[in-house]
């Protein structure tokens, strides 16, 4: 059975509200502009899994392509549009985004020193914690910058696979060196594999010196095997438990991934061994190191990989995600995003077969689910996980309105318990609805829809700024009674004829069950 959430149609039941007459008056008004080509239940059904949430854009955006024209658009990459100007400029304001990864850890490394030099005392302890701050900003102007991605990005199904992707290679900010390197982790690991094959993501990630931080990956040497990374590429990220692969097979990968590392960043000229130099491999921050790597014959998978170095680990890497356990695994966990906690057997199968069949082209296997009968038969099944009620609210009470701060998404994630870069453990965010559905969740939720619903919440005061922006969003607009009002559930509608205010329903329909599952 459909667990509800505890919301404001709960707290309804605590006191007793005088009708809202006012709203009686304007709904019909509302109505009446709303024009008669209403969208039909499956076209809702499929547009909320389609993005993070409804807003106007999207809507036209489907009116005017069709479902399968903007389905093509979508999986193509190719879709019109950008990040409004005043969103652009917001996000290239940020030390994070603009500045190249190896400047922040060359500045890092710097610092560090410096420290290090320093006699015990305040000084000292002054210029620890404005290293530790200043990271944290990083991770924090990170953190904004994908959210206001996910909000205004107009390809809304590669937003969502952006942060899924990043929830599947999870890696934790507050590891290492990790805040300093998670910018280029979304923007030159993630997002431009997102809708790729699987190979190159995979590739990506392993090279990635966010998950070579966070994963001890650059700890894996001959002599002193780290089998982290090993384990949790085929646990977390290709296979699953219970796939058929061996303490052996883990052995044998960590074997087949020593020398795999980060360069360094202090400018100075690396001297190898003649006979290793050749097998050197840099791309960008990564660096195989041959003196680091065990050059003996392995036996992975079932299958004799010679040692040869780097080539090793392609090797590896083409095995695994040729495994049928890996395209099982893989569409298992979109399906169970994207469409149930339990999704249907057949479409998981079918997106499976897609995924082998084209060697892993992400865009296949995602055409296979959202042109399935699965996807809107499923509809209003799904809880939505923190970081989708967020950014759905957002698009749906300010419309493309655009934000002159971040920071409150960020918070309210953090209250909601999935900070972005915030797991601690490799396994990312649960994907599973009741994970997400506590008493103590929902009471946080009923706030947030609150914030949002009431203009209370500093979305258009720019940080730093001492001046505050009044207003509070007018969710009753066409695109609520085009998109919404028609499918509201009996208990949505009269709990929404019992407010009293335009902000008290605002807070009552963003925080309804209606609006927390998709």
């Amino acid at each position: 059975m459909r667990r509800t959430p505890v919301t404001a149609f709960s707290m309804t039941t605590a006191r007793r509200w005088r009708t809202a007459a006012w709203l009686l008056l304007l709904a019909p008004v509302l109505a009446s502009a709303s024009g008669p080509a209403s969208l039909g239940a499956d076209d809702i059904a499929w547009l909320r899994r389609d993005g993070f949430g409804l807003d106007s854009a999207s809507v036209v955006e489907y009116r005017s392509l069709g479902r399968k024209h903007l389905l093509d658009a979508q999986l193509a990459d190719r879709m019109q549009g950008q990040l409004p100007p005043a969103i652009a400029q917001l996000t290239d304001s940020f030390e994070a985004v603009g500045t190249p990864t190896t400047q922040l850890l060359a500045t890092l490394q710097t610092e560090q020193q410096r420290i290090k030099a320093l006699p015990e005392g305040p000084d000292k302890a002054a210029a620890n914690k404005a290293l530790q701050d200043h990271g944290n900003q990083l991770a924090q102007e990170t953190q904004q910058a994908e959210l206001l991605q996910a909000v205004y990005g107009p390809n809304q199904l590669k937003e969502q696979l952006v942060w899924f992707w990043l929830n599947h290679f999870s890696v934790y900010a507050a590891k290492g060196r990790v805040r300093w390197e998670l910018a280029d982790y979304v923007q030159n690991t993630i997002r431009p594999h997102a809708l790729g094959k699987f190979k190159d993501l995979l590739m990506a990630t392993l090279e990635s010196p966010a998950m070579l931080e966070f994963l001890d990956i650059a700890q894996n040497a001959k002599g002193h095997v780290n089998e982290n990374y090993a384990r949790e590429l085929m646990e977390l990220h290709t296979l699953g438990v219970n796939s058929g692969y061996t303490q052996q097979d883990v052995q044998q990968l960590a074997l087949i991934l020593t020398g795999v590392g980060i360069a360094p960043v202090d400018g100075k000229p690396q001297r190898f061994n003649p006979k290793f130099a050749p097998l050197v491999v840099r791309n960008g921050l990564f660096e195989f190191n041959p003196q680091r790597h065990d050059f003996s014959d392995k036996t992975f998978l079932g299958h004799t990989i010679h040692g040869s170095g780097f080539d090793e680990v392609n090797q590896a890497v083409d095995i695994i995600v040729h495994q049928p356990a890996c395209a099982h695994f893989v569409s298992q966990r979109l399906a169970e995003y994207f469409v149930a906690d339990q999704p249907p057997k057949p479409l998981v199968d079918k997106m499976a077969r897609a995924f082998l069949r084209s060697d892993g082209d992400l865009a296949k296997v995602m055409r296979t689910l959202f042109e399935s009968r699965e996807l809107v038969a499923a509809a209003g099944g799904k809880f939505k996980d923190p970081t989708q009620f967020v950014v759905s609210s957002v698009r749906l009470a300010y419309d493309g309105k655009p934000l002159a701060n971040a920071l409150p998404l960020v918070y309210w994630l953090n209250q909601l318990d999935e900070p972005l870069f915030g797991r601690i453990t490799p396994d990312g965010w649960p994907l599973d609805g009741d994970s997400w559905t506590s008493s103590g969740q929902m009471e946080k939720r009923f706030g947030i829809a609150n914030a949002i619903g009431t203009g209370n919440n500093q979305l258009f005061t720019p940080a730093g700024s001492t001046s505050r922006e009044a207003g509070f969003p007018m969710l009753s607009t066409r695109l609520y009674y085009d998109t919404i009002e028609p499918r509201l559930s009996k208990a949505a509608r009269t709990a929404l004829t019992e407010a009293t205010s335009q902000q008290e329903w605002n807070t009552y329909l963003l925080s309804s069950p209606d609006l927390n599952y998709r």
